[in-house]
């Protein structure tokens, strides 16, 4: 089409009516290409669930109409590869998607705007059987990752605007400064909430011990010890116990790091009676469907997955987001919750049950951020995040109301292990006699309510918990606390505790 005309139909097309914060960017980011016509890399930040797609897509409208070039939109995901087609064709902007079945593009005076999977079109370009003339503008959508970095070389001249919900690069040896002149931030997710445009979360944190986590090449937690953590009967337990303490009946996406604990997840969750699904990246285009089409439509609907769902996947009416994982990532952090985030009639917020720690890591999700200050110095943020050690410095062990209520919790003085140290050091006494307390207050508590010797032992593992904080509280009293120190006193504590069980019951 001839760009006359195209002129013409573009302006006979309104677009999709833009909120003022995406009119705002959309204008700021016109005069900084502007004032840099070529040759120039800005990068844009907007939370998921701001729009990312609707400005970009009526960027590349405003582009063509007023410097005449071509644009093309890159993505990385089959998913976002059809979503920004169909945003760009109900706006008026005809469009090509290059995929792996375009094996060549011929001299196109047809199409002004492209949309292309990143793997596909660098194979194309590297074999010279794609030339574009009159290109002007290159939209690199989820700017984070850096499978995009390979296909910079084709397109020095052009103007590169990366979008992302986190400038955080995926590989903090190749940082996003390194490749992009300028950050501009768009509105803050506590914005966006306090004006109505995302839904409020409301997050409860279940304190986890990570300590048998593994971190991979990658700087994330390894799939393998996830596996091993997540898939253990008292983590299955927990996360059962908190889906239904705070999200029973509601609408629950939960993401894990494994595919083995996923399915574990829809057994579990099977078992105890509730409709579930499972679905991971080995699932058929009609399997995918399917499931997708269940959970859209069933209201009280589990979906559990693996990370798969954290781009290209629109739910809106999702209720809860349970995070049946850590991760080092806040990208991904920020990406599995903002699944829960858009905002409708009757939904004005939504529940996030955190099992990894990750609230407590990055903040919560709406905290203010510091993304200039990332952007510029990604190592230095990174490295300031408090580790898994710091975190779990911080945890007060809070005993169910259905343990306490087997054990008779209640009918037995309380104990404070701090109390203990202080009372058996003014006494003249060695500090592990705060131990000994502490041993002979379970030992009373489980022959208390014990059938008999077995029973009682099966019933220590239920104490797993406040044994570890009492440990935790004894290691901060003698100011030890290395964790192979704490580890071996865990252990001791163990054994003890057996060995004392089995003495109350033969007296």
């Amino acid at each position: 089409m001839m760009l006359g005309a195209l002129k013409e139909k573009l302006k006979s097309i309104e677009g999709k009516q833009l909120y003022g914060y995406q009119a705002r960017a959309i204008e700021q980011i016109m005069d900084r290409m502007r004032k840099f016509p070529n040759r120039y890399n800005v990068l844009y930040q907007l939370p998921t669930g701001g729009g990312k797609t609707v400005i970009f897509s009526e960027l590349a409208k405003r582009f063509i109409l007023e410097r005449g070039q071509k644009v093309l939109i890159l993505t990385h995901r089959i998913e976002l590869l059809g979503q920004t087609s169909r945003m760009l064709t109900d706006i008026g902007v005809e469009n090509k998607i290059i995929d792996s079945k375009v094996k060549v593009l011929d001299e196109d005076k047809d199409h002004w705007c492209y949309v292309a999977m990143v793997e596909t079109l660098n194979n194309r370009l590297n074999d010279d059987h794609i030339v574009f003339d009159n290109m002007g503008l290159i939209v690199i959508d989820e700017a984070h990752y850096n499978s995009f970095r390979k296909l910079f070389k084709h397109f020095e001249n052009q103007i590169l605007l990366g979008v992302t919900a986190t400038p955080l690069s995926s590989n903090i040896k190749l940082p996003l400064k390194d490749n992009y002149q300028e950050l501009i931030v768009g509105e803050s997710i506590s914005t966006l909430v306090d004006d109505g445009f995302l839904a409020r979360a409301k997050t409860y944190s279940y304190d986890v011990n990570l300590k048998s986590l593994k971190v991979g090449i990658n700087g994330d937690y390894t799939v393998s010890s996830s596996e091993r953590l997540y898939g253990n009967y008292f983590m299955q337990e927990k996360l059962l116990y908190a889906y239904e303490e705070k999200a029973k009946g509601t609408k629950t996406l939960i993401f894990n790091n494994g595919i083995h604990t996923s399915l574990q997840v829809a057994q579990l969750f099977e078992e105890e009676g509730y409709e579930i699904r499972h679905l991971d990246n080995t699932h058929t285009e009609k399997e995918r469907h399917d499931i997708l089409k269940w959970f859209h439509e069933k209201p009280d609907a589990i979906l559990t997955s693996v990370s798969i769902l954290t781009t290209g996947f629109d739910a809106p009416t999702v209720e809860t987001i349970i995070l049946n994982r850590a991760t080092k990532s806040l990208t991904l952090y920020h990406q599995m919750i903002g699944r829960g985030s858009r905002v409708l009639a009757n939904k004005k917020d939504f529940t996030v049950i955190d099992l990894g720690n990750n609230a407590r890591r990055f903040g919560l999700w709406d905290a203010h951020v510091d993304w200039p200050d990332i952007f510029r110095a990604p190592n230095a943020y990174l490295e300031g995040l408090y580790t898994d050690e710091e975190i779990e410095e911080t945890f007060v062990y809070e005993m169910p109301q259905n343990l306490k209520a087997l054990l008779r919790y209640d009918d037995h003085p309380p104990f404070n292990m701090k109390d203990a140290y202080i009372e058996a050091t003014r006494m003249g006494k060695r500090p592990k006699a705060a131990i000994d307390a502490s041993l002979d207050h379970h030992v009373k508590m489980l022959a208390g309510v014990a059938e008999d010797e077995f029973h009682a032992i099966e019933l220590v593992d239920k104490l797993d918990g406040d044994i570890e904080q009492r440990i935790r509280d004894y290691a901060k009293c003698i100011s030890k606390t290395t964790e192979n120190y704490r580890q071996w006193l865990m252990d001791e504590y163990q054994r003890k505790i057996r060995q004392l069980i089995r003495l109350a019951f033969s007296d």
